[in-house]
């Protein structure tokens, strides 16, 4: 429980929490609110092992694995070991999707089949990488445009082995060593470690319990495999949100989080990255994963924008409604965050000043703002339009980390007096008044006239 939360919200979350659990007929759940970092809040309901689930109990994470698997593939990039645009081929050769990059592979939109071949891999004994690869065929590619958007835990089968093959050792090995271990993620393995959760289903029509097996899926472990508790989670919702750790770039992070393929058609509210959910709730630009195994089901989702995040994980095998984002809006109903009280920043670069304030593209007003942490941002001064932030370089030019920008370079053009007389962004002519005629304007500039 919560000792920084007014009672009433306590007893509002509590509320959600019992009723989920009580009408869904779950055995045990965990959930819990993070903000800056730290728990905000936390509750269980039901028994494991005949006691109240901690926030040291284990559960199956399913799917949230992948985004564990995720940046270890993101590290290969990151290294210059391989390119998001490689082909499967390059590093794991012979299977019937080798022209697929890894890029779509990372954000199922591959077209490979969303199962393996064979029996229902998450309740059957798993098989070696070697026979997993060989039944990848014509017929696990499905016809459909493979660039839309496909779940495939087939894929992230193979972005394990791809791993494996690159480290020379296995996925989880490989996960230990370089996530799991700088990350402080000491209660986060491969199979069960007490105290943990057993998985059941439960009967639809009487209150009677079936134990689900737990078995290993080897070359499909990547895809669904992965244990882990409340706390460790916690951890991992500060890296979804930029608290790398050294880990990954935050930039690299952010660009998992970014949206690769879109999976609810037309409403665009949900969607995937490159190794992350996302989704669109109440204003909120959520990432993470949700996780389902016979006998658990699990939520992460981190919101970056306002440094929160919401876990949860019961063992159940179906039947969990909204909990995590209801969890989220009685937050905000109850208790939104409180902004910081402003105050000068003893950092500004004085010689920025002469950047800040109203610039034109043509006839549209932007506004330019030094940011505290040094960033400029500059976007339309009314309504939406293309904004972006920029980080200095060495040489003088700026760099856009995100919108339309991103990526582009923004170079501050100067007279014979060092005066900023107008902002080239990849060849847009920022002026200080509309169409001023002596700065570079494309074609030429003549003077303003009532219109004949």
């Amino acid at each position: 429980m919560s000792t920084s939360l007014l009672p009433s919200t306590q007893r509002a979350l509590l509320r959600r929490l019992a009723v989920e659990q009580s009408e869904n007929r779950i055995p045990s759940l965990i959930a819990g609110l993070v903000r800056d970092g730290e728990t905000l809040w936390v509750d269980s309901r039901g028994a494991v092992g005949g006691m109240r689930p901690t926030t040291d109990t284990q559960y199956r994470i399913g799917s949230i694995t992948k985004s564990f698997v995720g940046v270890l593939v993101m590290r290969l990039r990151d290294e210059g070991r391989l390119d998001l645009a490689d082909r499967l081929d390059e590093h794991v050769p012979g299977t019937a999707v080798g022209n697929r990059s890894i890029g779509e592979l990372l954000a199922h939109s591959s077209g490979l089949s969303a199962e393996p071949a064979g029996p229902w891999w998450e309740r059957a004994p798993g098989r070696p990488a070697e026979e997993f690869l060989a039944e990848i065929d014509q017929d696990a590619v499905r016809p459909a445009p493979r660039h839309t958007f496909h779940y495939s835990n087939t894929g992230f089968g193979v972005l394990g082995e791809l791993v494996a093959r690159h480290r020379g050792r296995p996925w989880y090995e490989v996960l230990q060593a370089e996530v799991l271990d700088p990350l402080d993620l000491n209660r986060t393995t491969i199979g069960p470690v007490a105290p943990h959760a057993d998985g059941y289903a439960v009967h639809p029509w009487a209150d009677v319990v079936l134990p689900e097996p737990a078995e290993d899926a080897v070359a499909m472990a990547p895809a669904g495999q992965l244990w882990s508790t409340f706390d460790d989670l916690v951890r991992w919702t500060k890296f979804v949100g930029g608290d790398t750790g050294e880990v990954l770039h935050p930039d690299t992070v952010a660009e998992m989080r970014a949206p690769g393929a879109v999976d609810d058609g037309a409403v665009w509210r949900a969607g995937y990255g490159l190794g992350f959910q996302l989704v669109r709730h109440g204003g909120r630009r959520l990432a993470g994963h949700t996780g389902s195994m016979p006998g658990f089901l699990a939520t992460v989702w981190s919101d970056p924008a306002e440094q929160s995040g919401v876990i949860f994980m019961a063992n159940t095998t179906a039947g969990v409604g909204p909990l995590a984002t209801d969890l989220l809006d009685l937050l905000e109903e109850h208790e939104p965050r409180i902004p910081a009280e402003w105050e000068p920043s003893p950092d500004v670069d004085l010689a920025l000043l002469d950047l800040t304030g109203q610039w034109y593209w043509g006839p549209s007003a932007y506004v330019l703002r030094v940011q505290p942490d040094g960033l400029l941002d500059l976007r339309p001064m009314q309504g939406r339009g293309r904004a972006s932030r920029f980080r200095a370089n060495p040489d003088g030019t700026w760099t856009g980390l995100d919108g339309y920008y991103s990526g582009e370079t923004l170079r501050v053009g100067r007279d014979a007096a060092g005066v900023a007389t107008h902002l080239d962004l990849n060849t847009f002519i920022f002026t200080r008044t509309p169409y001023d005629p002596q700065a570079p304007v494309p074609g030429g500039v003549s003077p303003w006239r009532p219109a004949s």
